[in-house]
């Protein structure tokens, strides 16, 4: 029970991640991806955007909600439960005016670029790699490169 409180590995965790994309395909015919999942909450929540999402199929994609809720439950429960540290919701200067912008204007860019990019990182990353599409493997490099020129331009700034 003690390495569950431990940080794992990426030795450990990464294969364990790499393994939950087959055998999801294999046991249920579906591919992990976050982004996909938002077209069925706003069809949920917005019932305007059925239309504008009139080739979304709600009976074979109630799934997504229920994965994205357990990802959330999962993530609190972990975090208040299976840590030894108390950890933050967010760190404590994005509960500022400030803060708020920077978060809603990296909401709008990461959901632009998941619109543009026809899908998130974990769809392409984990699920296009692994499934072995191509345009996955060049948006997994794109994703890498802003990261690191974000980081670097980050750096510089500060």
């Amino acid at each position: 029970m003690e390495n569950i409180f431990e940080i794992w590995n990426w030795y450990i965790a990464g294969p364990i991640i790499g393994l939950f994309v087959p055998i999801l395909l294999v046991a249920t015919n579906k591919l992990l991806g976050i982004s996909s999942s938002f077209t069925h909450i706003c069809t949920l929540l917005l019932p305007a955007t059925k239309k504008m999402f009139s080739d979304h199929n709600w009976e074979s994609n109630s799934w997504k909600l229920y994965f994205v809720l357990g990802i959330t439950i999962g993530g609190f429960l972990s975090s208040e439960f299976l840590s030894k540290t108390s950890i933050a919701f967010l760190p404590a200067e994005y509960y500022s005016p400030l803060g708020f912008v920077k978060l809603f204007l990296g909401g709008i860019l990461v959901g632009f670029g998941t619109r543009y990019a026809n899908g998130c990182t974990s769809g392409h990353s984990i699920t296009g790699l692994a499934t072995l599409q191509f345009s996955s493997l060049k948006a997994t490099i794109s994703f890498f490169i802003g990261g690191l020129l974000f980081t670097y331009t980050m750096l510089f700034i500060n």
